[in-house]
């Protein structure tokens, strides 16, 4: 079986522990202070160590930096009596594997240890990655498929030259990343790119936020300000949500695609520029035209060349090397070492719905690189995260639409709260124009309240 050492002041503790796990077969050394059981852990090199955090001699949490740092493949469980929460925080953050509290239960014991022998097992059995790694870049759109091919190619044709451009496809799917690509590969790589989200700028500073404004153009302008269209000079401005724009400012627009010219709020100076501009949507910009929600000359106008980026439940053979290259760029921004895959984890992943496509993809891989205990990632793991993020929308994602599931999530948190705006803006991790925006997209109502 294995080698198990016990370093801890309480004899019962020992001797307990002695017999339980020596009935399962394991061999067991025991130590009722830090120096000798730092003694018996180089001698023996045992795969696990139960540790108490408190002893005679030394403070387990620095025998436990010790016996992580000697680069033995050893997995160590703490123990203690004194249940707080700083000392629990900082075991886990120095690299114990387990975390438990007396008085000790047999059960717990045992699950703990035969779960570390599984990961030490799992660590000597998966096999690296195949091939060479390549050298991670930070911006890079991954996919062999046949849909993924041809958008590569689109994007090699529009970096010859500066046609407007309309990427449109789901949340998620990297509709910026691809305006990205298409201006670093273009002659004008070297002048600026410029992102400005339509959805996230509350209606009546959008005009200011995209032409720029003059002092005193309105209450709140104390000095004059470029717009993003001035911003980006030669270089690329990238309008996302591009559906978001007011009518009254869908015209202004338009004007200044045809023209090239415009002028800042408050201003009578005729402004030019020869930015390129690269929209995008996921909403159906031809229903907003019927539905007279959209101007069907700046649809025309946007769309001189369209990209539609496919969901990843449609190129799901792409997902092998999109978890490759997350996991290599999750490792660097984290500072982990996970990069193995338990067998059928892939088939697991490949058999998910990706309501949220490629950026779902990427927060599960990162989910899963924290919670994992070794170099690798267990697909019980990947189970529960897929799980629990299904079971965090009320019917799972396979019965609404994202619009629809968004919405729902929107309405709850407000109910949560009594419909404190602010409040759930912080819930939800977005600005507050961010949150009325979407609050007036989808219409939303509090029976208690009426139209928010």
């Amino acid at each position: 079986m294995s080698n198990i050492l016990v370093i801890d002041d309480e004899y019962s503790i020992l001797e307990s522990i002695e017999m339980f796990l020596g009935e399962k077969g394991h061999t067991v050394y025991k130590s009722s202070t830090g120096e000798e059981g730092l003694s018996l852990f180089f001698k023996y090199e045992p795969e696990i160590v139960i540790l108490d955090i408190r002893l005679p001699d030394q403070n387990g949490l620095d025998i436990l930096s010790v016996i992580q740092e000697n680069g033995i493949p050893t997995k160590v469980i703490m123990i203690t009596a004194f249940q707080d929460m700083d000392t629990t925080i900082e075991a886990m953050k120095r690299g114990a594997y387990d975390y438990i509290h007396k008085p000790l239960d047999a059960d717990d014991v045992e699950k703990a240890v035969n779960r570390a022998l599984s990961i030490l097992a799992l660590d000597r059995e998966t096999p690296m990655p195949s091939g060479p790694d390549k050298p991670l870049r930070s911006e890079v759109i991954v996919g062999r498929s046949e849909k993924m091919r041809e958008t590569f190619k689109m994007i090699g044709l529009l970096c010859q030259h500066r046609a407007t451009v309309l990427i449109q496809g789901e949340t998620g799917t990297g509709k910026e990343l691809v305006a990205r690509m298409i201006h670093r590969n273009s002659i004008y790589s070297q002048e600026p790119f410029f992102t400005l989200d339509c959805s996230s700028v509350v209606e009546t500073l959008l005009e200011s936020e995209l032409f720029g404004h003059e002092k005193g153009a309105f209450t709140g302008a104390i000095h004059s300000k470029p717009g993003k269209i001035e911003l980006a000079g030669n270089g690329t401005l990238f309008l996302d949500e591009v559906g978001e724009l007011p009518l009254n400012l869908q015209g202004k627009f338009l004007g200044f695609l045809q023209r090239h010219e415009y002028m800042r709020v408050g201003g009578q100076q005729i402004l030019q520029a020869r930015c390129r501009i690269i929209t995008a949507t996921n909403r159906d910009l031809a229903e907003q035209v019927k539905k007279g929600k959209f101007r069907e000359d700046l649809f025309f106008r946007l769309k001189v060349v369209n990209i539609h980026l496919p969901p990843l439940r449609e190129r799901l053979t792409d997902i092998p090397d999109l978890v490759n290259h997350f996991l290599q760029k999750i490792n660097l921004e984290l500072g982990t070492d996970v990069s193995r895959l338990q067998h059928g984890v892939i088939e697991r992943l490949m058999e998910h719905h990706w309501s949220g496509n490629v950026r779902e993809l990427e927060n599960v891989l990162v989910e899963a690189v924290v919670r994992a205990r070794s170099k690798v990632i267990l697909l019980e793991e990947v189970e529960d995260i897929l799980s629990s993020n299904d079971n965090d929308i009320p019917g799972g994602f396979s019965s609404y639409s994202l619009p629809e599931i968004e919405k729902e999530h929107i309405r709850n948190t407000l109910l949560s709260v009594g419909g404190n705006r602010s409040k759930t803006a912080h819930i939800l991790g977005v600005s507050l124009p961010t949150l009325r925006s979407k609050i007036k997209k989808y219409d939303i109502v509090l029976p208690e309240k009426g139209p928010l």
